[in-house]
């Protein structure tokens, strides 16, 4: 059991690349077989359809959110402004550096979710669990969130992640993405002005 349990994790890690590098329609059985490094057919064995590898990467982005979604223990997330806007950027540094291929997958997803609403519902879960993850780090930071303000922030990191992804480096966007930096410090500034006493 344990043996084809890791058999089906490493299928659905090699699905999750395929759908990265090659999209939507590059996502076959034989090239998951492929990029797993297991015999031709294996894939379909234990995904037998298409939408069963579509399920399956789904499902493998879930967890990935989930992790990425829960502190560690003891941990209690940003305290200020400064705390929440390093947070932002790392956020922005790691989905298009080292979680590229998850996040371009996850993108793949959403086009075909357009087609076929029952992984519309995978996602949505997903979409659920990263706005409630925002605002709770919005308010671990000291903010005075409103469900409207919580929303903004993180439709507006979501767009920056698709705008970084879409051009390559230095390819003027017109987002002002060319510094992290001052389009977080903005977007803080524009939801959450500062008071006077702030400094």
């Amino acid at each position: 059991m344990a043996e084809n349990a890791n058999r089906r994790n490493l299928l659905r890690d090699a699905a999750l690349e395929v759908l990265s590098a090659e999209g939507s329609r590059g996502l076959t059985h034989r090239a998951v077989d492929g990029a797993a490094g297991v015999p031709s057919g294996t894939a379909k064995n234990y995904f037998p359809t298409r939408d069963a590898l579509l399920a399956a990467v789904a499902e493998r982005c879930l967890e990935l959110f989930r992790q990425a979604g829960t502190l560690p223990t003891g941990a209690t997330g940003p305290t200020g402004r400064e705390d929440f806007a390093a947070l932002l950027r790392g956020l922005l540094a790691e989905a298009t550096g080292p979680g590229r291929r998850r996040v371009l997958a996850y993108l793949e997803l959403h086009g075909e979710a357009s087609r076929k609403p029952w992984l519309g519902k995978v996602l949505a879960e997903i979409s659920a669990m990263d706005f409630a993850t925002m605002e709770r780090l919005q308010r671990s930071a000291g903010f005075d969130v409103t469900p409207q303000r919580a929303r903004v922030v993180t439709m507006a990191v979501h767009a920056a992640v698709v705008d970084l992804l879409a051009h390559p480096p230095g390819v003027p966007n017109g987002a002002g993405l060319d510094d992290l930096d001052a389009f977080v410090g903005g977007l803080l500034d524009v939801v959450y002005p500062r008071s006077p006493t702030d400094g």
